[in-house]
């Protein structure tokens, strides 16, 4: 372990740091299971027997059923995702109108693309558990596969028994709560989706004291509101650092580096910020120091011109207070880095408090 890296460990420990989420970058496996509701719709069914053609409603109702998905993607950093999705919905009938029994199960299954956008920057935080609000869409292809849908009135039966793709589209709104303390790079995920497809076109047909008398086609509407919870695993999310047993010191010599660090966007000091300037002023002298340099570095949310200014302001602050402290003014070096020096590498929007500091080197 480096000394900066060390002192990083000890003074990070001394300071209260919330749970903060951090964007997906790289490779992620999802899926989830929950309830379906089928809404019904306008529905046509068109036959031809030997008196001729015709058409009319058969509209079918559903229970409340279940659905299941998984899906892969990848992450890009930023809150962007984009994952390809296999999904399967089952619902039975409950009723056809103008019947007097019904039957069937209506099964769906697809394939979709989606895009879906995490709101990371919003950092919200229960309990010390990060919670993620999140969007998408997708597009895709879907089969309708109706198994023995029937309406049955006396000796008089309607059959639908087929399957049909179509294009299919759907709409995505979720949280997900992470759940890095108990495994890196897990979340549990509550989603809600609506998911549609064209009309598809079924074979049916119409039975007389069980002898067909009429065939054609039936388009039904299909429209699901769907309520899932899952998990999602990102296989490049950060892991915490080992922890690494100091060795025993009988007298450990003054440290000549120190960390200060700041809340997002702030330049003012903290009171554990000052206490660790107070023990940088004060050995300053017990190691000797000609020269003091004060380093302000910025993390990467914001444009490079302003994050370069906020590190000046930060080191600014900090020298000001080594001078309050007893350090002659003279003695002190200032530079800022902006956000080109980061202590732990970011994509470009991340919050990272790490990479919030002023470093105080002991020359």
């Amino acid at each position: 372990m480096s000394l900066k890296k060390a002192l990083l460990a000890a003074t990070v420990l001394s300071l209260p740091v919330a749970a903060q989420a951090q964007p997906i970058t790289g490779l992620y496996i999802g899926g989830g299971v929950g309830a379906n509701y089928r809404e019904p719709g306008s529905e046509t069914l068109s036959l031809r027997g030997p008196g001729g053609a015709t058409s009319g409603g058969f509209d079918v109702k559903t229970n409340w059923g279940w659905t299941a998905l998984g899906s892969i993607g990848w992450g890009f950093g930023n809150g962007l995702r984009v994952e390809i999705e296999g999904n399967y919905r089952n619902n039975a009938v409950r009723r056809v109108s103008g019947a007097v029994t019904s039957g069937g199960t209506v099964h769906q299954y697809g394939v979709m693309a989606n895009a879906l956008y995490d709101f990371n920057f919003l950092n919200l935080n229960v309990g010390g558990v990060g919670i993620v609000p999140y969007v998408g869409a997708g597009v895709g292809y879907g089969w309708n596969d109706w198994r023995n849908v029937n309406g049955r009135n006396g000796g008089a039966q309607v059959r639908v028994d087929d399957r049909d793709g179509q294009f299919a589209y759907q709409g995505i709104a979720g949280l997900a709560f992470g759940l890095d303390s108990v495994v890196p790079g897990l979340a549990l995920t509550t989603e809600y989706r609506f998911y549609g497809t064209l009309e598809p076109e079924l074979g049916a047909t119409a039975n007389l004291n069980g002898r067909a008398v009429a065939a054609g086609t039936y388009k039904p509407t299909n429209y699901n509101h769907s309520i899932l919870a899952g998990l999602r695993y990102a296989f490049n999310a950060p892991r915490p650092a080992p922890v690494v047993a100091a060795p025993v010191a009988a007298a450990p010599a003054p440290a000549r580096t120190y960390l200060v660090f700041f809340d997002w966007d702030r330049a003012d000091l903290t009171e554990r910020a000052r206490q660790i300037i107070g023990e940088a002023a004060q050995n300053a002298r017990a190691v000797s120091a000609t020269r003091i340099e004060v380093s302000g570095h910025a993390d990467r949310t914001g444009t490079a011109q302003y994050n370069q200014r906020l590190s000046v302001r930060r080191a600014e602050a900090v020298a000001a207070e080594l001078v309050r402290r007893g350090i002659a003014r003279n003695e002190i070096t200032i530079q800022g880095f902006g956000f080109d020096r980061p202590l732990v590498p970011t994509a470009q929007g991340v919050r990272e408090p790490q990479n919030r500091r002023v470093e105080i080197v002991l020359r």
